[in-house]
């Protein structure tokens, strides 16, 4: 009787602002068939400091937040403080 945990990611891309929405999904296994799982989410607006992300996040960020997306945000966000 061995237990594992697995611990996944995937990814979407959503809004005008090309938010980073990451879902973690951590499932137990025992002898091979899964017996739970889990799931937990975050969502990474276009001003976050990715250096210590993963080369996924890292990738996803350098493509989809362009500058003029940046600025868009930066503009959007000063609107609403």
């Amino acid at each position: 009787m061995a237990l594992t945990k697995e611990i996944s990611y995937d990814y979407e891309i959503r809004g005008k602002y090309n938010y980073i929405q990451e879902r973690q999904r951590t499932a137990i296994i025992e002898d091979g068939k899964e017996l739970s799982f889990a799931y937990k989410r975050r969502v990474l607006p276009p001003d976050t400091d990715v250096s210590s992300e993963s080369d996924e996040v890292k990738g996803m960020a350098s493509t989809f937040w362009t500058d003029e997306v940046k600025a868009a945000y930066e503009v959007k966000k000063a609107e609403t403080a």
